[in-house]
């Protein structure tokens, strides 16, 4: 998989470059769990068979659009971060 992506993706970042861990550099996590968070929990929720059919509409209803702004958004923090050397970035963005 590394190689197809290093082949056909001109600003692949190698996994030796990528920070473990980090939930400023997740775009899930920074990005996406707001958006599915906000539209889950519109209503209560009753149990948690409800929970994970909501959780899986959502996500399942997330448009190209929001991943690809993530994704783009991602490139920009990891920049920051790379900057100041895996300090903290956010004053940066």
């Amino acid at each position: 998989m590394i190689e197809f992506l290093r082949r056909e993706t001109p600003a692949f970042i190698p996994p030796d470059l990528w920070l473990a861990n980090s939930p400023d550099l997740n775009s899930v996590d920074y990005c996406i769990w707001g958006r599915v968070q906000q539209c889950v929990y519109q209503k209560p929720v009753k149990d948690v068979d409800e929970l994970k059919q909501r959780l899986v509409k959502v996500w399942s209803g997330l448009r190209q659009t929001v991943v690809d702004d993530a994704i783009d958004e991602w490139r920009r923090r990891f920049r920051a971060c790379v900057r100041v050397k895996g300090q903290h970035f956010e004053h940066l963005l």
